[in-house]
């Protein structure tokens, strides 16, 4: 969070609109981590970075101060980034809904209790490359940014229960995804 948030927005949104720039070196690296997770290209991540902060500062009049700017920011960049590969139309990787249910939490546990090993740390970085867009999105969230279930559910307009369904179902499709890729 940015030292005095509030009162830098508003001398923004009263006319001092090149202190925007503070907003946008705290912010640019982190959108630009979570745009490229999401849509797989540096390139692209550079434009859509550029995009985001646009618009964040095209609306900052609109922000209501419900959520941290942070929120707000990563909401703008989660939307866009998600409507870029919708547009882009990008594959993933595809698991029959069977193998995801059949896979049983303590065979997560295993995967997670061995996440320290160099070898499995690059599969897993493998096997998240394969998720679809929103599910990279949510990964990045919660694990890469160490956002919480209330902040991921407000960045992507989804149920706190939602979120936690899906990153349990996130996570076994990762678990098949790395058992496949050992094969």
């Amino acid at each position: 969070m940015l030292h005095n948030e509030k009162e830098l927005i508003k001398r923004i949104t009263n006319g001092e609109i090149e202190l925007f720039s503070i907003i946008a070196e705290h912010y640019a690296q982190a959108v630009h981590t979570l745009i490229v997770r999401i849509v797989g290209s540096q390139e692209d991540a550079e434009e859509l970075t550029q995009d985001v902060l646009l618009r964040a500062f095209e609306h900052l009049r609109m922000f209501s101060h419900k959520s941290s700017l942070s929120t707000w920011i990563y909401r703008i960049a989660y939307n866009l980034a998600i409507s870029y590969t919708r547009h882009r139309r990008l594959s993933y990787y595809s698991i029959d809904e069977n193998r995801i249910r059949q896979v049983q939490d303590d065979e997560l546990e295993q995967m997670e209790a061995t996440a320290d090993n160099e070898q499995h740390i690059e599969a897993l970085a493998r096997a998240i490359r394969q998720l679809d867009a929103e599910e990279r999105a949510l990964i990045t969230l919660f694990y890469y940014e160490e956002r919480s279930v209330a902040e991921c559910a407000e960045i992507t307009a989804q149920s706190q229960t939602n979120i936690k369904v899906r990153l349990h179902r996130i996570r076994k499709k990762l678990y098949i995804l790395l058992k496949d890729g050992k094969k």
